[in-house]
Parts: C-alpha cells; sequence; structure tokens
C-alpha cells in the first residue's frame, strides 16, 4: 500500500478560529466543505489535540477564514506552529477583524470567511467531525485558494541541504524539519508543527 497516494486528494487549507469564556484562537485545518445546500451546511474536522477544537466543542460556533494562494509561510507559521493553549495567536496579531458573531476571521493570505453554529459533532477518534449551519459569509478578494499541494510546492520554504555527504535525515514533509539520524522513532512528533513520524520522509544528503 503506497500511503503518498493520501497526498494526491485535492485539500483546501483553512484558518479555523472560535473563542469561549474571552479566550480566542485558531489553527489550520485542511478538511472543510459544503455538504447541504438548503439548508446550507458545512463540515469540518478538527484534530481533538488542537486547542481551538475544544473552542468549538465548548461555544458551538466557528470562522474559516479561506487561504489563497497570495498567503505567505508566516501565516502557516503563526497558526499551525504553535499552541493556542500556552500563545494567544491574536494578542499582537493586526490581520484580523471580528464578525457578526463575535469571532475572528483572518483579513491576510485569504480570499473570503465563512461563519458557521455546530449542530453536530461526531467523534472520529484523533479528530472531532463538526456538522455546521451556515449563518454568515463574505468574499475578501477573487484570488485563488491555496489547495494542500499548491502550499508544498509554492508556500512552504524549500529545504536546503547541510551536513556531510550520504548523511541521512528525516524530513517533515509539512513543515521541513529536519531530524538526524539512521532512524526515526516511531512515535516522534514534529517539534514545530506537530506531525507525527508518518509524515517524515527519509532523505540521503
Amino acid at each position: 500500500m503506497d500511503k503518498r497516494a493520501m497526498y494526491q486528494l485535492t485539500y483546501g487549507l483553512f484558518v479555523l478560529t472560535s473563542a469561549f469564556e474571552g479566550r480566542d484562537s485558531g489553527c489550520i485545518i485542511n478538511t472543510a466543505g459544503q455538504v447541504t445546500s438548503e439548508p446550507n451546511r458545512i463540515s469540518i474536522a478538527v484534530n481533538k489535540a488542537n486547542y481551538t477544537q475544544e473552542l468549538v466543542q465548548k461555544s458551538g460556533k466557528f470562522n474559516i477564514s479561506i487561504i489563497s494562494e497570495k498567503a505567505d509561510f508566516s501565516l502557516f507559521r503563526h497558526f499551525g506552529f504553535q499552541s493556542g493553549r500556552e500563545v494567544d495567536k491574536f494578542a499582537a496579531y493586526s490581520e484580523a477583524q471580528r464578525s457578526a458573531n463575535g469571532l475572528y476571521y483572518v483579513t491576510a493570505g485569504t480570499n473570503g470567511y465563512i461563519s458557521a453554529e455546530v449542530e453536530q459533532a461526531i467523534d472520529l477518534g484523533s479528530h472531532t467531525l463538526f456538522i455546521a449551519s451556515v449563518n454568515d459569509m463574505e468574499v475578501l478578494s477573487d484570488v485563488a485558494s491555496a489547495t494542500y499541494g499548491y502550499y508544498q510546492s509554492q508556500i512552504k520554504p524549500k529545504p536546503v541541504a547541510s551536513g556531510e555527504k550520504g548523511k541521512v535525515v528525516w524530513r517533515c514533509k509539512v513543515c521541513g524539519y529536519t531530524y538526524e539520524g539512521e532512524e526515526l522513532p516511531a512515535d516522534f512528533i514534529c517539534p514545530l508543527c506537530k506531525h507525527p513520524a508518518s509524515d517524515f520522509e527519509r532523505v540521503v544528503l
């Protein structure tokens, strides 16, 4: 079985935001889509390890900001490579506004946002699937939406080869972090983006 086939799926990329009891947070997700048109409903899947998932679960509402091809890596680093449990991601972040539901949406590197209220939450093990009704949305620009493939080829920084020739390293396919060693521990978690060992590739320098 070739697990790389999963990367052929056409994922979009989004900043999911929510808040509860005065605490705002946001994270990067790649699973959001419309599931019904009448009434207008969307679904999102969020890893339970993300603090934003907890806020959505408690508040019952969220925004998704649709990331465009104008986004740069700093957007992904800000919302994807640090935890909302430890950092207030909106404390000094100026590229955001509040929508009518009181939640932030991101204005830089995005082409629209959708506000929704949770109708159903389904436990999927590592993730929670939220089915939600849409109550507001706006188009912010006509720039094309960024796909996961576009992120990999155009936004994510290209790794720079370093170290001695013939050396084996393991490189995170999500953020580019490099682990040096012949073998990568099966339980290794990327210290930058928190992705597991399965998202690393073996590279010989």
